[in-house]
């Protein structure tokens, strides 16, 4: 019987994959037999690194060529629904295992029938640094929530009904997560976990559970934030929010207040210890454009 299935949704990810299912290999704490693997691949050409796949794990992975590119969620649906195990680890290929983590989580599931979901502290890869493994909802004043957000991410402190998990590597219950429908399909990239926890919210109440004493790596030392990146999370933000009964103007209103609180810690860091502009720079760009978005509210 599969007490855990791993859903990996990649796209030309051949870079990443072997080295996440690798360290998924190391670490598992789980029988063989308990443990399912799923790979939904949502490029157009998979055929050469599900090849290399089958020769290093034959029929312990099942393999999946999606029939179209619907985006990150729509992926995960896929395997998903044809996954057999009661607990679910969605997991993003830019994702490495670090330590024994799985029989923890399906205890903690098994312990507490309430349980919707079940987040760990994410590293970043070079430094081994603690990275936020949850973020503020877009429904309280942002200035308040991104300091606090800081203070309990130092903490190890996670307040379910204010902030949601990351989603580069969560565990969730099978059942309830199918209950509230899912991934939203409509919304192609980003912006994912917020809309799960508002659903998980109404439907169960808030509980979801972090554990700080376990820990993954994420490789996202590359990722640049640019003005483009933030302006597309934020359209993403306005309508999941709206989705869930809050209004867009008071979403635009809080990303410019947590947005000031980043510009005034990147202008410290340029002005104190000769940090790079550029940051300054993108944020800059980004509160004008939302200070214009909020005029264009009234």
């Amino acid at each position: 019987m599969k007490k855990l299935s791993i859903i990996i949704v990649t796209y030309k990810s051949e870079h990443d994959i072997y080295d996440c299912l690798a360290s998924v290999r190391r670490y598992s704490d789980l029988p063989k037999e308990q443990l399912e693997i799923i790979i939904v691949d949502n490029s157009s050409e998979c055929e050469p690194m599900f090849t290399h796949l089958k020769q290093l794990y034959g029929s312990d992975i099942v393999l999946i060529h999606n029939t179209h590119n619907g985006g990150y969620g729509q992926g995960n649906n896929v395997g998903i629904r044809i996954a057999t195990a009661p607990v679910i680890l969605i997991m993003n290929p830019d994702v490495r295992m670090m330590e024994p983590v799985f029989q923890t989580a399906i205890n903690a599931f098994d312990a507490d029938s309430r349980l919707c979901m079940y987040g760990m502290s994410q590293m970043l890869s070079s430094s081994i640094k603690s990275q936020n493994s949850f973020i503020p909802t877009d429904r309280c004043n942002g200035y308040v929530m991104t300091l606090l957000n800081g203070l309990c991410s130092r903490l190890g402190v996670y307040l379910p009904r204010l902030m949601y998990l990351s989603g580069s590597c969560f565990f969730v219950r099978k059942s309830m997560f199918e209950t509230i429908g899912l991934f939203d399909e409509n919304n192609f990239m980003y912006g994912e976990e917020a809309d799960i926890h508002y659903r998980f919210g109404k439907r169960y109440g808030y509980h979801i559970t972090f554990n700080p004493s376990l820990h993954y790596i994420h490789l996202t030392m590359e990722r640049e934030v640019t003005l483009d990146y933030l302006k597309k999370t934020l359209d993403v933000a306005c309508r999941i929010n709206e989705k869930n009964g809050y209004a867009r103007r008071n979403t635009i209103r809080n990303r410019m207040q947590s947005n000031r609180v980043k510009l005034i810690r990147e202008w410290w860091r340029e002005k104190f210890n000769n940090h790079n502009r550029k940051m300054f720079n993108v944020y800059r760009d980004y509160d004008n454009y939302l200070h214009q978005l909020l005029l264009e509210q009234r």
